[in-house]
């Protein structure tokens, strides 16, 4: 009898060591514009869509030990607007009963794919904005419905191939203007003309980590990747596409022998100074298309040896999830950029126009709505714990030094930082990419306050460190 009370007494005090058998389920959901035409954003100019080349989804995985239940969805965007996430957390909170706090909802970033939050406008916009909704929100309804016993491993891989660091200091003498007028020390996607170049600005994170799911009876259930990469690009003009995220996606059930249950989806990392571009390598033309399939081609690939290399899955897994919100400042333009914002705007002779620094206009207009912000912003960060593995949820486009010291930091066995992550809020550069400018450091790219990444990274440490000891 004594046995007995001690057992149950343990059990009391330390419930997540007893989780519960691991339950999972996954869904893709096809979010693909019925309606067009349709912008395309995260251009300097408009870019329309008339038809899709391949398909948006929003790529759902829960996750239940029995106490906790966590929903992790990857949607094919450039990045959705917290309006839009909440109004689906909503709708598949009132379905399942997972608490909103419990969904990380991040999005690709592709280039490609419609404006998430269009309330106004043409029809096509305002009606792709309810499809979104409905379409994340049914990714995770569907997902809860399919869950199952299941059992889980990770693990990461490097494919260093196809990330370079697009922030490059320059020869003296190349480094062009700013659109303030400035001399910055780095510039993003410089000229790879011969004496430009003179060595990148950052490093790389060339891992490509995959969190593999298996059912009950040992068969391939989901795969969830994340590669600090931006998108690839060189779409057919005027189509929506997924880019190498959805490739990806499409190329993985192959790899592991799956069926037709199988979801993949591919995450963006910390991925905001890396790009696909070999700026010291002059590559072959590419036909539309042909890179992007390149690129997914390699990282199925690599995401196949990490799944390969998984020695243990797990049946029992505690879950946890901590959401955070803080409040950081928005970035205001002084009296000065203000003056300089009104005359640049105020310019009406074509000549004198086209002697301003490259973006001038751009920056001016951006730099008078950042005068008009109020002064902080309220940021979402979320941290998972799925046994002794962990992901965190940025909303940012985080460069890759944060996401590299997260990893380093963390105290799990294998972090994955996910990038645009219940939000988008522009670049978030450290103070030493701050000091060094460009593009991603600039006002109107960079909204919050330059110390903001050490306040993000901070938060995200303690939360990961609350989940492990959570034993």
């Amino acid at each position: 009898m004594k046995a007995i009370l001690g057992t149950l007494l343990i059990l009391l005090l330390h419930p997540s060591t007893y989780a519960a058998p691991l339950r999972a389920g996954a869904h893709a959901t096809d979010v693909s514009p019925r309606e067009f035409p349709l912008n395309m954003p995260g251009g300097w100019r408009g870019n329309r869509a008339d038809k899709v080349h391949d398909p948006l989804h929003a790529r759902a995985l829960v996750l239940s030990d029995g106490s906790t239940q966590v929903a992790m969805v990857v949607v094919d965007n450039l990045g959705l607007a917290p309006e839009v996430n909440n109004e689906a957390k909503a709708i598949a909170q009132k379905a399942t009963g997972i608490p909103p706090a419990n969904m990380l909802i991040c999005a690709t970033h592709t280039h490609t794919a419609p404006g998430s939050n269009s309330t106004e406008g043409p029809a096509p916009a305002t009606a792709y904005r309810k499809l979104l909704i409905t379409g994340i929100a049914d990714s995770i309804i569907q997902a809860h419905g399919k869950l199952q016993s299941a059992r889980i491993g990770f693990a990461a891989q490097p494919l260093p191939t196809e990330v370079f660091n697009r922030r490059w200091h320059l020869k003296p003498g190349k480094m062009p203007l700013n659109p303030f007028g400035k001399m910055d020390r780095v510039k993003m996607n410089p000229s790879r003309s011969a004496g430009t170049l003179d060595r990148p600005a950052g490093p790389t994170d060339p891992d490509i980590t995959v969190l593999s799911v298996r059912d009950g009876k040992n068969k391939p259930l989901c795969l969830f990747a994340n590669y600090a990469l931006h998108y690839v690009g060189a779409i057919p003009r005027g189509m929506i596409s997924a880019d190498y995220f959805g490739e990806f996606a499409r190329l993985m059930p192959t790899r592991l022998n799956a069926d037709e249950r199988f979801v993949s989806m591919m995450s963006n990392g910390a991925s905001g100074d890396i790009n696909n571009i070999p700026f010291t390598a002059t590559r072959a033309p590419r036909e539309p298309f042909e890179q992007v399939r390149t690129v997914a081609q390699g990282a199925a690939d690599t995401a196949w040896q990490a799944y390969k290399a998984i020695d243990e899955y797990a049946t029992e897994v505690p879950l946890g999830m901590i959401e955070r919100d803080i409040a950081l400042k928005y970035r205001k333009p002084t009296a000065q950029q203000i003056e300089w914002a009104k005359d640049i705007l105020a310019i009406e002779d074509e000549g004198q126009r086209k002697k301003l620094p490259q973006h001038a206009e751009s920056y001016a207009r951006r730099a008078m709505v950042a005068a008009k912000r109020p002064d902080t912003l309220t940021a979402k960060l979320q941290a998972i714990r799925i046994g002794d593995f962990a992901a965190v949820g940025i909303p940012f486009e985080t460069l890759v030094e944060i996401g590299i010291e997260l990893k380093e930091k963390s105290p799990f066995a294998r972090t994955m930082v996910i990038g645009l992550a219940n939000g988008r809020h522009g670049y978030l550069p450290t103070p030493k990419q701050h000091k060094l400018g460009g593009y991603e450091t600039w006002l109107g790219t960079c909204n919050v306050q330059r110390d903001a990444s050490e306040i993000v990274t901070a938060h995200l440490l303690e939360m990961l460190n609350e989940l492990h000891s959570s034993n």
